[in-house]
């Protein structure tokens, strides 16, 4: 069975390396709605690196380039918790 696969495989036509990027990969938008309604964008560009964000938050630049991981920690501490209300 993997040999038929593999010949397949090979038979096909090969995809184009490296794959184009376009300029902006993602698009976060966050709406808040405990004091009032607030809206931010941010913005996910293409880096020199490919596992990497060139990140634009309202239209200003935040960071030059920053991976996931980073970015989703840095949205989280921007976050602070609100107490509970009774």
């Amino acid at each position: 069975m993997r040999r038929g696969a593999d010949a397949a495989r090979m038979a096909a036509p090969t995809p184009d390396y490296p794959v184009t990027l376009p300029s902006l990969r993602r698009r976060i938008t966050i709406e808040t709605f405990d004091f009032g309604h607030d809206v931010h964008v941010v913005e996910l560009f293409k880096s020199d690196r490919i596992d990497c964000f060139r990140v634009e938050i309202d239209g200003k630049q935040w960071k030059a380039r920053i991976g996931w991981s980073r970015l989703l920690e840095g949205l989280r501490k921007s976050m602070p918790r609100v107490g509970a209300v009774e």
